[in-house]
């Protein structure tokens, strides 16, 4: 066992466990840090794109963004593999482990045993941590739980090759290089500029914009008589909220705490004050969205489109303010 591994619990899966691997391999750096400075939070509805034949919602960019984006923002070197063979990954990840490194995987939710059954859905970009293994079993540092947890080389295999959207194949990261300078006050401004630009797009199905399309989505939703579809739609925007990582309220609470550490690099305090403030109301509003919408799908014979809808469009309008703010740094 790797003694000198410490475990945190996290927010977010793959913001936590890049700031562990920063972390550990030299570079302290904490989630909200990782979080903001790879220009992460986004909101996209994708109607066109099914998932369980719902449409696309996400409050954050695909899975892999950070991984990939701390690499040029930083300019950091991460080694990171694909397998199609699982044996070979076995061995690639015992050998790595046995050499004292602390590895990144991306799994499946559902096939991970330590999960509680309430917890499990088919969701394959769940990333966590092995630092070390015990004859079988791996030792595992999951970020969504306070303690470490083990999962034997069987089991974490199948997570680790689940099929259907974002297959992990077998996927691992760990930093090979990092940089001893860094211009953070250069990287903030600019990955605060870029995510607030993302935010404003004229594209109708994200940022801003796409919020306001869901919001109209909602409102049409009244006139469909089919109670079972309305429910599962409400309860998809929940799930794609709430159940799917952080969350679209948890992702701007930690957007705002990385306003709030962006302070420490000599950018304008009274702009990132405000901002982050903005966010965090936006957070709120959205937990408010979620419950709006659980509620709606429990009393359909209660459902009032336009009041669901109303909340949503009060968090786009919050987020609006805090990006021509931001763009202004």
């Amino acid at each position: 066992m790797n003694n000198e591994f410490k475990h945190t619990q996290f927010a977010h899966c793959e913001s936590g466990v890049v700031s562990t691997l920063l972390t550990n391999y030299g570079l302290k750096m904490s989630e909200p840090m990782v979080f903001g400075i790879t220009s992460t939070l986004s909101f996209v509805y994708l109607p066109i794109i099914k998932l369980n034949n719902m449409p696309l919602i996400a409050y954050r960019e695909l899975p892999k963004n950070i991984i990939k984006k701390i690499q040029s923002v930083l300019g950091i070197s991460i080694y990171k593999k694909q397998y199609k063979n699982m044996l070979e990954a076995n061995i690639d990840l015992t050998r790595l482990v046995e050499e004292k490194k602390i590895v990144g995987l991306q799994t499946s939710v559902y096939y991970l045993p330590y999960m509680p059954e309430d917890m499990r859905f088919h969701f394959n970009a769940h990333n966590l941590l092995v630092y070390a293994k015990d004859g079988k079993n791996y030792q595992i540092s999951d970020p969504v739980f306070e303690e470490v947890v083990q999962c034997s080389e069987k089991d974490l295999s199948i997570a680790r090759f689940a099929k259907g959207i974002f297959a992990p194949k077998g996927f691992l990261y760990y930093p090979t290089n990092i940089p001893k300078d860094i211009d953070f006050t250069k990287v903030l401004k600019k990955a605060i500029k870029k995510n607030a630009k993302a935010m404003t797009t004229p594209f109708p199905f994200a940022g801003i914009k796409g919020m306001r399309r869901l919001a109209k989505k909602i409102i049409t939703l009244k006139d469909n008589k089919d109670e079972r579809y309305v429910k599962n739609y409400l309860t998809n925007i929940v799930r794609m909220q709430e159940e799917i990582g952080t969350g679209g309220g948890g992702f701007r609470f930690l957007y705002s705490a990385f306003l709030q550490e962006a302070k420490d690099y000599n950018l304008d305090e009274n702009k990132l004050d405000e901002a982050s403030e903005l966010l965090t109301s936006s957070g709120d509003t959205l937990r408010d969205f979620a419950l709006e919408c659980v509620q709606a799908s429990k009393n359909f014979e209660n459902f009032d489109s336009k009041k669901v809808s109303d909340v949503l469009l009060k968090a786009s309008e919050y987020e609006e303010k805090a990006y021509k703010i931001l763009k202004t740094i």
